[in-house]
């Protein structure tokens, strides 16, 4: 089956085509470094490290760049508030996203380029449009004249004469158009700069983009990416100047994940609701964030709860729980996992795949194998529901999901171990006092003392430790998920 994307240039979606057969050339809009990492950022990484990950399973030869913009106001802003050079803070912050990626699990692009390594190709991009007439140069900054772009919009959908009617843009007399935009600034006393042929100053963000991706993947390029926030202005400016620079058409594929509010508010630090991955790995475990992200669909908006984060550690839960019964039948874990398991439950994810990145409902997918194998574990022992090649081929499946969505990254045991540890340190707990008490209310139940043994039960749930009766004994979980 063919992969559609939908194509928020064409607003519909569209058989994913490459330039080249069985190659795809993908970029994706990457941090602004001035500051730590929020949710919103980990949502679209998230959503382009599995579309990654997906292209590259069906066959796929993906190059996948994403960048860093380590020249920006807000990052000289920043660094004049700690008293530190702009340079200093971008590395700072991109060692400290590159710990939260791999919290995350996240597979590194091919390639993280820096803008301030692009200056001379930012530089003859921005002489091209002036030689052609689409860009002008005043008092040391340059300015792309969108007036003389006719197709400017053509992404977002906006119209320059509908903007311009509602415009409450302060108007800066040195531009032919308040909607000019900037592709090089005048540098002021004590801001990075380099040399140009219109004096010393820095490039514009929208130009960057342009620059590496031109560099790294052409003048032309399957997928370009990024939150549904940069489609415009950024990424529409991306195409103008991109377009009437080169003569060609810029990204074929537009790809834009949607917002995430928070308990039904836009994230704002002035809310006080501002979520930064590195509070949430501390809170959560790394792959419920990733669960929570990949259950919905990545073109559709999230609220992020605390109820919706325990929803999520309850089935990330239910997955690992699965593969702690399922593991004994293994000589080591995780097994081998083969490309062609014979099972049906890999070509369905396929065809939710295939329908525009569809992990919501690849993930009901994933959950009602989780429901099956049990139940035939139930029914038939673990050896009799794991071993037949039809289980086999589930449990293969599944782990091939994972991989996608980038979980079950764990060992069940030490993933459940992690957890045990985390609560004993938050809840202040002694291990050996929870044991007491399951032995206790054992001992209660084979007593028949069922009212001991619920009143220890209540105890425990109290302290937010769940006990699950089995087969072969009872053990406990923490019941809202935390880390």
């Amino acid at each position: 089956m063919t992969i559609k994307v939908y194509n928020t240039l064409g607003r519909c979606k569209q058989p994913l085509d490459p330039m080249t057969p069985g190659k795809i050339r993908m970029y994706v809009c990457g941090p602004t470094v001035y500051d730590s990492c929020h949710i919103g950022h980990a949502r679209s990484i998230v959503v382009f490290d599995v579309i990654y990950r997906y292209l590259k399973a069906r066959g796929y030869d993906v190059y996948y760049v994403r960048n860093f913009t380590d020249v920006d106001d807000k990052i000289i802003q920043r660094a004049n508030d700690l008293g530190i050079s702009s340079m200093e803070l971008a590395d700072r912050c991109i060692d400290e996203f590159h710990a939260d990626m791999e919290s995350l699990n996240m597979q590194p692009p091919d390639l993280e380029p820096l803008a301030t390594d692009h200056i001379s190709q930012i530089i003859t991009i921005v002489g091209l449009l002036i030689e052609k007439g689409y860009a002008y140069p005043v008092d040391g900054d340059v300015y792309f004249a969108v007036e003389k772009w006719p197709e400017y919009g053509k992404l977002s959908g906006r119209k320059l004469a509908d903007m311009e009617a509602g415009a409450r843009v302060d108007v800066d007399p040195r531009k032919h158009s308040p909607f000019d935009f900037v592709l090089w600034k005048a540098s002021k006393p004590g801001e990075p700069a380099w040399d140009s042929p219109w004096g010393k100053g820095r490039p514009g963000w929208h130009i960057e983009c342009s620059a590496m991706s031109a560099e790294y993947l052409g003048q032309t390029f399957d997928i370009h990416g990024g939150g549904k926030d940069l489609i415009f202005p950024h990424h529409e400016n991306e195409i103008a100047q991109s377009e009437a620079a080169f003569g060609k058409p810029f990204a074929r594929y537009w790809i834009h994940n949607g917002f995430i509010n928070i308990n039904q508010e836009k994230m704002s630090k002035s809310l006080g609701n501002f979520l930064i991955i590195k509070d949430i790995v501390k809170a959560w475990h790394p792959e419920v964030l990733r669960l929570f992200l990949v259950s919905n669909h990545y073109r559709s908006p999230i609220d992020y709860t605390e109820q919706a984060m325990a929803e999520a550690a309850a089935s990330l839960d239910k997955i690992y729980s699965l593969l702690e019964r399922v593991a004994p039948v293994f000589e080591a874990w995780p097994p081998e996992i083969s490309g062609d398991s014979g099972a049906e439950l890999w070509q369905r994810f396929c065809d939710a795949m295939d329908d525009d990145f569809n992990t919501a409902r690849a993930m009901g997918l994933l959950f009602e194998a989780v429901r099956e194998l049990n139940r035939q574990i139930d029914e038939k022992g673990v050896a009799g529901a794991c071993q037949s090649p039809e289980g086999l081929g589930r449990i293969n499946d599944m782990l091939r999901i994972g991989q996608i969505l980038g979980l079950m990254a764990e060992i069940p045991q030490q993933y459940f171990q992690q957890r045990k540890n985390a609560v004993l340190k938050h809840q202040q707990i002694d291990a050996q006092w929870i044991e007491d008490q399951i032995r206790q209310r054992t001992g209660a139940r084979k007593a028949k003392d069922f009212a001991l043994a619920d009143r220890i039960r209540d105890d425990l749930k109290a302290h937010n430790i769940i006990l699950e009766d089995r087969p072969d004994g009872t053990i406990w979980k923490h019941g809202d998920g935390k880390a």
